[in-house]
């Protein structure tokens, strides 16, 4: 399973909400300046999330999106699966071997599990130790 610019854009502006949740409405126009991207583009992935109940907007002046409830009630799964569908990194067989129909399920559940149990809270407050090594997996 790759995920897309779409998935993480989404999370890179579901992050900045957090990151100000309790503090007003945030403009694309900021997010995607302090994050070099395209509004245009990030307008195109708010209406999604909006639409998920995951952001509200407010209009006016000083208007922009917030999240819709706290960090901590927003898993990047309920992200992921708004922009990118359901998360499925291998399409599961029933004529399949068993013993590969089962690995296929395993991935399946263990990167639902990641998803799911990650917040945007816990996104939000990251703290880099600079000790994780980087791995590209394609599935």
């Amino acid at each position: 399973m790759k995920i897309s610019t779409k998935g993480r854009y989404g999370l890179t502006i579901m992050m900045a909400l957090a990151k100000k949740y309790g503090e007003g409405p945030i403009s694309l126009k900021s997010i995607a300046k302090d994050h070099d991207l395209s509004e245009h583009y990030l307008e195109q992935l708010i209406a999604p999330l909006r639409n998920a109940m995951l952001v509200k907007s407010v209009r006016g002046a000083y208007g922009g999106y917030m999240l819709a409830k706290e960090p901590v009630e927003i898993t990047a799964g309920d992200i992921i699966r708004v922009l990118e569908g359901p998360i499925s990194p291998v399409e599961v067989l029933e004529d399949e071997e068993p013993a590969k129909r089962d690995l296929w399920i395993k991935i399946r559940d263990a990167v639902k599990d990641v998803l799911d149990n990650t917040t945007l809270q816990d996104l939000a407050e990251y703290e880099d130790k600079g000790n994780q090594e980087y791995y590209m997996f394609y599935i």
